[in-house]
């Protein structure tokens, strides 16, 4: 067996495509363009990739680009005033503050000052409680970057075993709790689950975001599964994930490639958060 390979590349393009032609008609229906402000404190060169990368397909959607720049050394209660300024212009849609932030700030207490409805990230602590609850709020760009590949892909979810290895507020844990709406069986495992192979291969859907180069290999798959890989790690022969993904294909159904899999789908997502929350900021929730 040789698993179908997930093609994120052409998802994020679909989503990205219906993102433009849903701003379009907000604006031909009287709306207002959707404002992203993405916010980056300093000048790390791989932070400024990300954000230059956000910038250009927001713009591409047809959406506002209103960024803003602070210097490294600025201080907490400025970059909070900035927030605080953001939060209050009804021309922002959404505000996404690109982390890490320089090692003097404090990274939550300014994700705390984004309003719920401007968190376009889905990482703020009211958001991760609407999640908790299955109340509708804004999700985590990549963990629903994943459930649209899932869905795309026609993967059934209702009464399988998914398990989802990693529990970080980023993927881990908003992971689970989604692939658990729509319900699944949902397992978490981290670095202190005992022989998390034999955990892994109960499962239909895996999914891993571990952090850990080449953590599950093909003993750690059930034949046919699904697997999704959300790890990126560059390496002497260029990127990889958390997943042997050359062998594991040999038993999965499945697959996600690194590159070209789940990393496409976060900025996507980004922007369909960002009409999301456009639209409802202009009482538009059709």
């Amino acid at each position: 067996m040789t698993a179908q390979v997930i093609d994120g590349k052409a998802v994020a393009r679909q989503v990205r495509e219906d993102v433009a032609k849903g701003v379009e008609q907000l604006v031909a229906g009287g709306g207002t363009a959707p404002g992203l402000a993405t916010v980056l404190i300093g000048d790390d060169p791989a932070s400024e990739v990300y954000v230059r990368n956000k910038r250009r397909s927001c713009v591409a959607a047809g959406m506002q680009d209103l960024h803003r720049h602070l210097p490294g050394d600025v201080g907490q209660a400025e970059a909070a005033a900035l927030i605080d300024e953001l939060a209050a212009d009804p021309a922002v849609s959404g505000i996404l503050l690109q982390l890490p932030t320089p090692a003097h700030l404090d990274s939550e207490s300014l994700l705390a000052r984004i309003p719920a409805e401007k968190d376009v990230d889905g990482l703020t602590t009211a958001n991760a409680g609407l999640l908790a609850q299955g109340r509708s709020g804004l999700r985590p760009c990549t963990p629903s970057g994943v459930m649209a590949l899932l869905d795309q892909y026609d993967v059934p979810l209702q009464g399988v075993e998914a398990v989802v290895v990693g529990r970080s507020v980023l993927v881990g844990k908003p992971m689970a709790q989604l692939l658990l709406e729509r319900h699944a069986t949902v397992t978490i495992c981290h670095s202190r689950t005992r022989d998390l192979a034999e955990v892994c291969r109960r499962a239909d859907v895996l999914v891993v975001a571990a952090g850990i180069p080449g953590l599950v290999g093909p003993d750690a798959v059930k034949p046919g599964a699904t697997v999704i890989d959300v790890g990126i790690h560059r390496g002497e022969e260029g990127l990889h994930g958390d997943v042997d993904t050359a062998a594991v294909a040999e038993v999965a159904g499945l697959v996600t490639p690194v590159p070209g899999g789940v990393g496409p789908m976060t900025i996507a997502m980004l922007l369909a958060n960002t009409l999301i929350a456009a639209k409802a900021q202009q009482g538009r929730s059709d």
